[in-house]
């Protein structure tokens, strides 16, 4: 190799499987080599590539930077380098391998020098060796397979402290979404990388992480376009996600209602469909035949075509299933009866208020967006005043639009109600901007003008002088949603605001 390398003047490159056959051979240039993706050849998370390279340098340079970036988001047994003389023999050869536990806050370890004839190491035992630590120190409880470990990744340009209080936000929809959170990273930038979001150090330290500990997710908080998520993918091998299809996701899978699926389904076609443009060898293969005369179609156009198609049919469900939905509410308006619609941030105990105001079972959980669906029930005030009481998909900052679009349908009920009931959770130590949230998205839904009343929840888990410090900066009522001894204030302003509402549309009418 040395001597070849010399003759031509290029580094060279070999990968080398553990059984001693050459997979791969690589010609560089005079400074570097590139290696090749390696999707073909799949590990199991905790393991090694079960590669190593060995490769030349020309101009007397020590182990490069580049060398070990790629032991590392190769996840290669070894990266060695031998160093050619200008006679055109080889020197020595130098290599460098992964470790589970850094020290001085290195993730490798470099071997001593070693006459190429004559390796101080034997491979096999010290790749065994290497293995058995990694899984050590990634050992995981059996309970837990099947189950997604993720790393949660935030890159800012944004105050630190925002940044941590959206991390947390994540944090909460991720184990909504029943994935293991196993590290959070926050990384503050002047310019965001247009490539890979973070810095390569920083998506180095994420790789060794993933490798020690069996992640297979990275979770940015911060939406990726097609190309960084192909990026990231290909130096780390982990499956990618952003917010925007974290959320969509956790919709998938709570939605139980005919409206709910359609909504979910057309906002995620709408999210995938510009994330088809990136064309690949599996995508360029031509259909022809009878009623596809000249080149045909690529495949990436037809599933274009295809999702276009069924978004069309998903938008007239979407309307034939609203129309259904407004004949329910004239029926129900024509019976008379006023209408509370609680709304509010996510977790902000919407439904458990909902429960224990109407006696009911519905689905309540402390998750975020545990209810997707709108709910009514019925409930009777003191003096016989009945009304419908209707709880609606919780609030969340950073909203996708397309979800936000797709649930106006749903939400075009509260343009219906006598009166909004604002659920705040004072226990959140983020409750103010939580409201500033909701108070905006109600404008945005043209809701900004209707009767609003808040209500403190979730009294029983903070400070009494707390809340009736902020009782008295607000014209708030405060309750505990899972203790009806503390609803009287609550239900004798519900019923006063409702009948004054109503006594209004009753003296129009």
């Amino acid at each position: 190799m040395a001597e070849l390398s010399a003759e031509i003047g290029r580094q060279i490159g070999v990968l080398i499987a553990r059984s001693g056959q050459v997979e791969t051979v690589i010609v560089g240039d005079h400074k570097k080599i590139v290696i090749p993706a390696l999707s073909h050849i799949r590990t199991a998370s905790g393991r090694l590539k079960g590669l190593r390279c060995v490769h030349t340098h020309l101009g007397g340079e020590d182990l490069t930077e580049d060398d070990l970036m790629d032991l590392l988001f190769l996840r290669l047994d070894l990266m060695a380098m031998i160093k050619v003389m200008d006679s055109g023999l080889p020197e020595k050869i130098y290599g460098v391998h992964l470790i589970p536990v850094p020290v001085a806050g290195k993730s490798w370890h470099f071997l001593p020098p070693a006459v190429p004839s004559q390796p101080k190491v034997n491979f096999p035992e010290l790749i065994a060796a290497l293995e058995d630590e990694f899984s050590r120190s990634a050992a995981t409880k059996k309970s837990d397979a099947g189950k997604d470990r993720a790393i949660l990744v935030s890159v800012t340009t944004q105050a630190k402290t925002r940044a941590q209080e959206s991390m947390d936000e994540l944090v909460e929809l991720v184990r909504s979404d029943d994935v293991e959170v196993i590290d959070t990273i926050i990384q503050r930038r002047d310019k965001i990388n247009p490539k890979l979001i973070l810095g390569k150090g920083k998506l180095a330290e994420i790789m060794l992480t993933a490798l020690k500990r069996n992640v297979n997710l990275l979770v940015f908080d911060q939406e990726l376009n097609p190309s960084q998520v192909r990026s990231i993918t290909d130096h780390t091998e982990l499956r990618v996600i952003d917010r925007t299809q974290l959320i969509l996701d956790i919709f998938a899978r709570r939605a139980l209602s005919r409206e709910g699926k359609l909504q979910i389904e057309m906002a995620q076609l709408k999210y995938l469909l510009p994330r088809l443009g990136q064309r690949d060898d599996a995508l360029s293969r031509l259909t022809g035949g009878i009623g596809g005369r000249g080149p045909g179609e690529t495949k990436l156009e037809i599933d274009k075509r295809r999702i276009n198609d069924r978004l069309s049919k998903l938008d007239k469900r979407l309307k034939q299933v609203g129309m259904e939905r407004h004949h329910r509410r004239s029926r129900r308006r024509k019976k008379e009866l006023p209408v509370i619609s609680l709304v509010g941030y996510t977790n902000a105990g919407k439904s458990t208020l909902l429960n224990t105001l109407t006696k009911s079972n519905i689905f309540a959980e402390d998750k975020l967006f545990a209810t997707l669906d709108p709910t009514s029930r019925r409930l009777r005030f003191p003096e016989d005043v009945e009304v419908i009481v209707t709880d609606t998909v919780g609030f969340i900052r950073n909203l996708p639009d397309e979800l936000l679009k797709a649930f106006k349908a749903t939400l075009e009920e509260l343009h219906e109600a006598d009166l909004l009931v604002h659920v705040i959770d004072i226990s959140n130590p983020r409750f103010t901007e939580q409201i500033r949230v909701v108070e905006d998205l109600l404008q945005e839904l043209d809701l900004g003008e209707m009767t609003i009343m808040q209500v403190y929840n979730k009294i029983d888990l903070v400070d009494p002088d707390f809340v009736r410090d902020h009782l008295e900066r607000s014209d708030a009522v405060a309750l505990s949603a899972i203790n009806s001894d503390t609803f009287a204030p609550f239900l004798e302003k519900a019923k006063k605001l409702v009948l004054k509402k109503w006594d209004g549309h009753q003296d129009v009418a």
